[in-house]
């Protein structure tokens, strides 16, 4: 073959592979565009996301401490599948709960407050290559299509480690707690508020991130109780839809879902309950 015909066929032969490799990634995108979003409660405040483009989130996996752990995955944590995101909103137990775990046996980075990463990697819980830091109005993108944004909460945050040479708990600093705005490939906005108290830059927050679902505390003691999430929700925040969480898992946290739906009555945001171990698509 001539040497001009070979070239002319060369970049033929290209560009028809380029056309191939951008249709697909346009079909990926546009499948991931019109997916569902799958929410798994994993109990208290833990949650295992699907994304429209089927990628596996976990937020605070307490699992095997977890009272009202779902079966199977109190005991088998593969089946929550290939974890490609893992987060935890601050350092209680309840939260972060087996977080380490998850990320050693999925190879998965841990996103979380800085100053609770940094002990993590000090007390030799996680290498630093595991962890992810970053702190309140910081974003990360951690998959094409996928941004996260650690968000404002009010609540504590404290790490009990058990030194492994003496065997006895310690407690260490652990920062300030954090909720997260979860934005997905197809643009649908969930907002995990962590463990949070009632905060006037909640409504800032909501208007500025637009959710469309928020994960919010209503058990009271340590958080929100029903009243005041409803308060926040019907006055500041005026999601479309509003899921209660961290509640049902420990005897001080006292508020119901009962009584957080009564005090939503009449309003037009749509509560979506779940039960621990129940999956909602949206």
């Amino acid at each position: 073959m001539h040497l001009k015909h070979l070239f002319k066929y060369l970049i033929a032969i290209g560009m028809l592979a380029l056309g191939l490799s951008g249709a697909n990634v346009q079909a990926q995108t546009a499948a991931s565009a019109s997916g569902k979003t799958e929410l798994l409660w994993l109990g208290q405040a833990g949650f295992r996301i699907k994304t429209p483009g089927g990628k596996i989130i976990v937020v605070d996996p307490w699992l095997t401490g977890g009272p009202k752990t779902p079966a199977p995955y109190k005991t088998d944590f593969s089946a929550l599948g290939k974890i490609d995101i893992l987060l935890v909103t601050h350092g209680h137990v309840d939260h972060l709960g087996d977080a380490p775990a998850l990320a050693k046996l999925n190879n998965s980075v841990l996103y979380g407050p800085a100053d609770l990463m940094t002990p993590l990697i000090t007390l030799g819980v996680l290498p630093p290559n595991l962890t992810h830091r970053f702190n309140k109005t910081g974003s990360v993108k951690p998959l094409p299509g996928i941004k996260i944004t650690a968000v404002a909460a009010e609540h504590s945050s404290i790490l009990l480690w058990n030194n492994p040479a003496t065997g006895k708990n310690e407690s260490h600093p652990a920062g300030e707690a954090v909720g997260y705005i979860i934005e997905l490939e197809n643009g649908f906005k969930i907002w995990h508020m962590g463990d949070t108290g009632l905060f006037g830059d909640m409504k800032f927050i909501s208007e500025h991130y637009k959710p469309d679902l928020v994960l919010a505390p209503i058990g009271g003691n340590f958080t929100m109780d029903p009243d005041d999430a409803a308060y926040a929700m019907r006055n500041w925040i005026k999601p479309k839809m509003v899921t209660p969480m961290h509640y049902n898992s420990n005897p001080l946290a006292k508020g119901t879902l009962v009584e957080f739906q009564d005090a939503m009555k009449g309003s037009a945001i749509k509560v979506v309950p779940m039960t621990e171990g129940q999956v909602i698509e949206f």
